[in-house]
């Protein structure tokens, strides 16, 4: 799957968890989740079982500390799929 693809499918699940003062227009690929898009940790665990729910794969806990940016899990998916293939 492409990383457009996936962020197409990604953009929903981030917009759902990002508070009111973060415009779903400021999401791009270098953001990070936490810093500049203020996904507290409880959301972003949110984000990773939506993300495992979406694209049918699992998360590892060595996964979800290197997810810090749009890219990164962009970089996650991609892998974990292509692992499966």
């Amino acid at each position: 799957m492409t990383s457009e693809r996936i962020y197409a499918k990604l953009l929903p699940i981030l917009e759902t968890y990002l508070p009111e003062d973060v415009d779903a227009d400021e999401i791009d690929m270098e953001k990070d989740l936490t810093a500049e898009l203020n996904i507290n940790s409880a959301h972003l665990v949110d984000v990773v079982l939506d993300v495992e729910d979406e694209f049918d794969i699992e998360l590892s806990n060595d996964d979800m500390e290197s997810l810090r940016t749009v890219n990164d899990a962009i970089t996650i998916i991609q892998n974990k799929l292509a692992a499966s293939a």
